[in-house]
């Protein structure tokens, strides 16, 4: 199989071509970019160079990985239209990942911990692990004091921005984001292991700011 895996859920815009025989999962090629306010203008030239230096074409794909979220919006939407454009495209599957599986797997932590990104909004998103490879729950949206720890170390840009809060050093946040190269590994390895993944749809946890206005007030007239 050969899988093109990007995210574009937090401020990283972050791509990979990976490949898969048997059990053995090889990056190709991969790169990453962190600038929250550029997904749009990031992620089709960095596919172009990826493809590019992992030597295929985009015809050559078997599948496509995107990561899911939860995160804001705006950068969410980018990378979940392109996956589905390409994919539609190309002829393939376009798969669900979530981004903070993604992310738990950067780390190759082999005992418990909690991932975290930004929600904005003073929130953060969350979920707990087992290992790089295990998430023991569903991921939820709270303010980080009301995230129970239990005395797990927490990662991801989220724990970075609310360290204090965590009790825990910024530096021990490490890694801040998730990784092409992990995604498309966990999407890979589900694939072999003949796992169902996730849709690519983006992951809400909560209601939109925006919403549908209401029907305007009537307006008593006045007399004479």
């Amino acid at each position: 199989m050969l899988l093109l895996a990007f995210d574009t859920a937090t401020p990283a815009v972050t791509i990979a071509v990976c490949e898969s025989e048997g059990d053995d999962v090889r990056v190709r090629a991969e790169a990453s970019s962190v600038d929250a306010r550029r997904h749009g203008e990031l992620l089709t030239p960095g596919i172009r160079e990826v493809t590019r230096q992992a030597g295929v074409t985009l015809s050559e794909l078997t599948h496509i990985a995107v990561g899911i979220g939860p995160g804001p919006y705006t950068g969410l939407r980018v990378g979940l239209a392109t996956g589905h454009a390409l994919a539609e495209a190309l002829g393939i599957e376009c798969h669900g990942v979530a981004t903070l599986d993604a992310l738990a797997f950067v780390s190759q932590r082999r005992s418990p911990f909690i991932a975290a990104s930004d929600a904005r909004r003073k929130e953060v998103f969350w979920a707990r692990y087992e290992d790089a490879r295990t998430r023991t729950g569903e991921i939820a949206v709270d303010r980080p004091a009301d995230v129970v720890t239990s005395g797990l170390p927490v990662i991801g840009h989220g724990a970075g921005m609310y360290s204090d809060t965590f009790g825990q050093s910024a530096e021990s946040a490490e890694p801040l984001y998730p990784s092409g190269a992990a995604l498309g590994e966990v999407a890979l390895r589900r694939l072999t292991e003949g796992r169902e993944l996730a849709e690519a749809r983006p992951l809400y946890l909560r209601r939109p700011d925006a919403a549908t206005p209401s029907a305007p007030k009537k307006v008593r007239q006045w007399q004479e």
